[in-house]
């Protein structure tokens, strides 16, 4: 794969994304039982928004940026504010937690966290951000084929995040509903999200119709699009499916998303949907 996180690190989709992942490890951490957080497509697990690849693209600020000195936030956003501000605690916005980093940041010492990365490069920065927590479990492999090899974890509660790059377009999809059912299937008890791009309506609505077809429970569809979903050269938007969505976890996708939609409009069209399967 020749994708990097770095040049779109802190974008609007990361943005939606870890404030959803956040937000559930808090439903999650509300019980005292400890949790295994799975993250399929780990990445290096932290960013440097000055650095070259985020400082040429410049997405962060149309993303981060917008939310970082938000006032009055809703608690699931102003939680990942907290999160964005505990590590950059001098104020200046300089570095930008991945998934892994976030998820170790909001979980507990029982807590365990089993992180999947195939690139060398990025494998080898993850090893080293974590090198000194044991409670990280770092794994150089195929994140879709750990799934069927590493789970149910021990803790038998949990998060699966499916966060792959979709270098393969919408073939990505088909491989992703493989790989869901198959976590599924064994972690039925456990929380699965399922994050996507949206740049065209039409390649979506297969994914919604696999998924509608399968026996999930409690699945939940939020959107957020920053411009109309026309175009297939531009990430117009992105989504998450969650199976086994906490309780009343609807509400809190909704508060999410009635802050983000607005704030991180770049055009005609941007929108938002919450919708249960």
């Amino acid at each position: 794969m020749n994708y990097k996180h770095a040049f779109h690190a802190g974008n609007f989709a990361d943005v939606f994304k870890h404030a959803v992942v956040l937000a559930l490890l808090d439903a999650l951490t509300a019980k005292d039982k400890p949790l295994c957080y799975f993250d399929t497509h780990a990445g290096s697990g932290r960013y440097l928004l000055n650095d070259e690849p985020a400082h040429k693209t410049g997405e962060w600020r149309e993303g981060i940026l917008r939310l970082f000195d938000l006032p009055d936030a809703p608690p699931p956003l102003q939680r990942y504010v907290d999160a964005m501000l505990a590590f950059n605690p001098d104020g200046d916005l300089r570095i930008y937690p991945g998934s892994p980093l976030l998820a170790a940041h909001a979980l507990r010492a029982n807590d365990r966290l089993v992180l999947c990365e195939l690139q060398d490069d990025e494998a080898i920065a993850l090893r080293a951000l974590f090198r000194n927590d044991p409670r990280v479990h770092v794994h150089q492999r195929d994140g879709y084929a750990a799934l069927k090899a590493l789970l149910p974890p021990a803790e038998r509660r949990g998060l699966v995040l499916i966060d792959p790059p979709f270098e393969r377009q919408a073939q990505e999809f088909r491989v992703m509903e493989a790989a869901l059912g198959e976590a599924h299937a064994r972690f039925p008890g456990g929380v699965h999200a399922a994050w996507y791009p949206i740049k065209q309506r039409a390649a979506i609505k297969p994914f919604e119709r696999w998924l509608a077809s399968r026996a999930f429970k409690n699945v939940l569809l939020a959107e957020l699009l920053v411009r109309a979903d026309d175009s297939p050269l531009r990430l117009n938007g992105c989504g998450m499916a969650i199976v086994n969505a906490p309780w009343r976890f609807d509400s809190t996708l909704a508060s999410i998303l009635s802050v983000l939609q607005p704030l991180l409009a770049q055009g005609k069209g941007a929108s938002r949907r919450l919708q249960k399967l």
